[in-house]
């Protein structure tokens, strides 16, 4: 851990020179429990047979754990543990980080164990690390439980809203050698890493028509992540603000029994739903039904919002695997400051992907 000039503490990596620019280096970052599902060895042996793949898993769960998983996985696969001075409250930033430091290939995947690339899907975002520092590509979820349809809702909202944070990223690896990580005490790390590359003069490519499946967490998971999730949004003020203001505003209505403007606020949840669902050909890939309960999860999203800053203002923060964590990601201004001596700003734009 290191600590950065704004006093917060950051995740550190000393990054060797890429070897190549042509084969693309996958990292999973996993902490378990229990061993990998079948499914997942399945999907990881496959990743294997692409030409150009290298795998890299970076294992942080138990010692018992390891040595499961050390035998379930494809012989392809490089398996280590996270690195010693890489560990951080977020374990997931410094899997990646680990991963990066091992990484042979200048583009880069970083995904969640449950998402599912295919070869497409690799390609695509392969193509656009040519002209972009991070990929942001579109989760789908397959299958669909009752729950995946519910928070496919809030995916399609995100989709005309600044477009939705999947469980993956496409990543140069220039782009983190120049950071010199991000902060692994941001509970939202995506938009963490994302920002920090921006700021440090790096660019960012949204690309909502690029698909990659997403497997489903249960049920149980799914709701103990309600607060937590909403907490994230103290990130990003202006999206927060506008979810705090629902409930109150649902509150006055009922209050002053405009009962009328009900049924036309669930319309044009539904129709601003149905015109994300649509977009880049996504009906394709998300379920009409979750149009339909796009409503519901916006008040699900007034209540958890109010009970995230209540957490903030009483907790102190979220609980999070048995801590109190506060941190949901650096402001872009933070982050611009301490990337300014590092980073002219007269520098050109060419030098990004040198």
């Amino acid at each position: 851990m290191g600590v950065s000039t704004l006093g917060t503490p950051v995740a550190r990596t000393v990054i060797m020179p890429a070897r190549s620019n042509e084969g693309l280096t996958y990292i999973l970052p996993i902490k378990a429990s229990t061993p990998p599902s079948e499914e997942l060895t399945g999907y990881l042996h496959q990743l294997c047979e692409i030409e150009g793949i290298e795998l890299i898993v970076v294992d942080g769960s138990s010692p018992e754990i390891f040595e499961i998983n050390a035998r379930a996985l494809p012989g392809c696969a490089r398996h280590v543990a996270p690195d010693p001075d890489l560990t951080t409250p977020m374990g997931k930033v410094g899997g990646v980080l680990t991963g990066v430091r091992r990484a042979s290939h200048e583009r880069m995947i970083i995904a969640d164990d449950d998402v599912r690339y295919d070869e497409g899907s690799l390609s695509s975002v392969r193509k656009q690390l040519s002209s972009a520092d991070v990929v942001r590509p579109q989760n789908y979820f397959d299958p669909l439980p009752f729950h995946a349809i519910w928070d496919t809702g809030r995916i399609l909202l995100n989709r005309i809203s600044g477009g939705d944070w999947p469980g993956t990223l496409g990543v140069r690896r220039s782009a983190l050698r120049r950071t010199d990580g991000y902060d692994g005490n941001a509970m939202f790390e995506n938009l963490e890493l994302v920002r920090t590359v921006i700021a440090s003069g790096g660019s960012e490519i949204l690309r909502q028509d690029i698909y990659v499946m997403r497997r489903p967490s249960t049920a149980r998971h799914f709701w103990s992540q309600r607060v937590r999730q909403a907490y994230d949004e103290i990130a990003r003020p202006t999206r927060l603000a506008w979810q705090l203001a629902i409930l109150p505003l649902v509150l006055l209505v009922a209050f002053k029994g405009m009962w009328p403007l009900f049924p036309v606020a669930i319309a044009g949840v539904m129709v601003a739903a149905e015109v994300g669902r649509r977009r880049d050909f996504g009906n394709a890939f998300f379920p009409a039904s979750a149009s339909i309960l796009a409503p519901a999860w916006i008040i699900e999203r007034a209540i958890c919002s109010w009970l995230a800053v209540g957490a903030r203002l009483f907790l102190g923060g979220v609980p999070y695997r048995g801590r109190i964590l506060r941190h949901a990601a650096t402001p872009m201004g933070d982050l611009r400051r301490r990337f300014a001596i590092v980073i002219p700003l007269d520098e050109p734009s060419a030098a990004r992907h040198r």
